[in-house]
Order: C-alpha cells, then structure tokens, then sequence
C-alpha cells in the first residue's frame, strides 16, 4: 500500500477540488495494473488527478472516493474504460522514427511484395496504434512502393486498447500540420483536404488498415501470422514480468523472416529474445524466410 492509506484519509493534492487519498490512488493503480498491466506509483499522483478531476465533475461526485467505488462495480464497466483511456498515453506522429521505415522499405518490402503478387496473404500489425499516425504511415510506406497494394492480400491490423483515438484512426482526420514529416507526394496522392486546416486520409488508404480494439494483457484473437510487427513505446510501461510474456507471445505470431520494430528505450527480454536476432538500432527479425527473400 501507498504511504498513508492504512491509516485516516491522507490527502495527497494540495488545494484540489475533489478530495483525493492515497487509498484512491491505491484504487486506481490496483485496476490500473490489473486490467492494462500498466505500473503507475505514488509519483503520478498529480497527474492521476488532473487527468480523472474532469471524469468526476462531469459524473457530479464530490470524491475521488465515490469514483472509486464505481469504477469497482460491475456497474462501472464503462466508467472503468474511460478512465484507462484517460490514462494511458497516446504520444505519436507520423514516420516516429524514420530508420524503421527505411528499413521496412528497402529490406523488408521487396520480398513481401513478391510475395503478394504470388497471392500469398501478407499482414502487417501496429499494436499500439494510438490514433493511427503509425498505422498510416506503415500503410504509406507501402503504396510508396507498390500503389496498387490495395488489389492483392495485404493488409494491416491496427490495435489499441483505446476506444477513442481508434475512432480518430477510423476517421483518419488530423491537422495539416501533423502531416509535415509525411513527404509531399505522398501527402498529395492519398491525403484529401477536410476543411478549416484539416486533410483526410483517402479511401484507399483507409482500406489498407483495420483498426480494433485489442488489450495486451488479454486476449489475442489473431490466429494468422504477421510478416511485420509495430509494438513501439508500449511496453516500456509495463512490469518486467509482463513485458517479456508480451514479447514471448507476439513472438510466435511473426512470420519466419518477419521484422520486428520496437521503441527506442525497449529491448527484447526473456525467452523470445532467443528466436530473433538484431537488425539495427530496435530492429529485429525472425530467422527463416521472409520480407528479405
């Protein structure tokens, strides 16, 4: 327990609207960790409060202790997920380290490509999507190289276990500036303008990403394999233990010669890091055919 909560109410946010104990806050990283498998500690406190102050007021509680209670009822269901999604982040821009593109066009695409004009099935997985910038830009990637992709089997499946920004990815609407790192042609062949500073990613390329909601610490129903993986900048959030079950899971389901891009403060640890070997800064890949045959 947290420093306090065993005791009488200690209020941990000075001058705070709402009163907010440690046992709360105890509340919340308990759920917190036990549905996402994401660690926060007494050091969020601050930002816990700013973040679920708005969820309250607009439920009219005076306390972080009614709160709580409702989100620890079966009632609460909804409640419960709006709060991970007000918890977790969801920091991302298009090309978010440009040498993972690179890579997967000049090493990996050529092969996969072969391969989908042979009418083999190709998929590709962003699994942190966030609001779908990553996604998009696996997805621009790829029709750089081979523009009539949507014709053959290919695709990307892109998950998030945040129902709002999947509905941002969905729509594929974002600010003209948020597609600055996107090279001009690209904008210009599968963006179209959405109004007051808006654009649109086309229908096209809308129809290359399947965005769903997909929690990692539960279940997977993928059963097909994926010649490249995206999990970047997730699973830095995680415990130890749970990081490497993620990796010794995911592992299985990318294909022989499969690519693997992860976030630059993540490694490979446990069991999986055993099946793959480096390809560059945060880059991994699966022995055995693949993208590079």
């Amino acid at each position: 327990m947290i420093a306090g909560s065993a005791t009488k109410p200690v209020q941990i946010v000075d001058n705070a609207e709402f009163a907010f104990t440690a046992g709360d806050l105890d509340t919340i990283v308990r759920i917190m960790m036990t549905e996402t498998g994401i660690s926060l500690n007494g050091a969020k406190a601050n930002l816990i409060y700013s973040r679920l102050a708005k969820h309250i007021r607009r439920l009219d509680f005076r306390s972080f202790e009614q709160y709580c209670a409702l989100i620890q009822s079966p009632e609460g269901k909804h409640e419960r997920h709006e709060m991970i999604a007000a918890l977790t982040t969801n920091v991302t821009r298009f090309f978010r380290e440009p040498h993972h593109f690179e890579h997967m066009r000049e090493k990996i695409l050529p092969g996969l490509i072969a391969r989908a004009k042979a009418g083999e099935r190709i998929r590709l997985w962003s699994s942190a999507a966030s609001t779908g910038q990553e996604a998009y830009s696996m997805a621009l990637t790829l029709l750089a190289a081979m523009p009539d992709a949507p014709r053959y089997d290919i695709r990307i499946l892109a998950t998030d276990i945040d129902t709002h920004v999947l509905k941002t990815a969905e729509q594929g609407c974002y600010e003209e500036s948020q597609l600055e790192p996107v090279p001009a042609a690209l904008r210009k062949a599968w963006f179209t303008p959405a109004g007051k500073g808006m654009v649109q990613a086309n229908s096209t390329l809308r129809s290359l990403v399947s965005f769903k909601r997909l929690n990692l610490i539960g279940e997977w129903p993928m059963r097909g394999r994926f010649q490249i993986i995206f999990c970047r900048n997730v699973v830095i959030y995680f415990e130890l233990t749970t990081q490497e079950k993620i990796w010794t899971r995911m592992i299985p389901l990318l294909d022989e010669g499969g690519a693997l891009y992860i976030g630059h403060s993540e490694r490979i640890t446990g069991p999986a890091e055993q099946l793959l070997r480096n390809d560059g800064i945060t880059i991994y890949h699966k022995a055995g055919r693949g993208g590079t045959k």
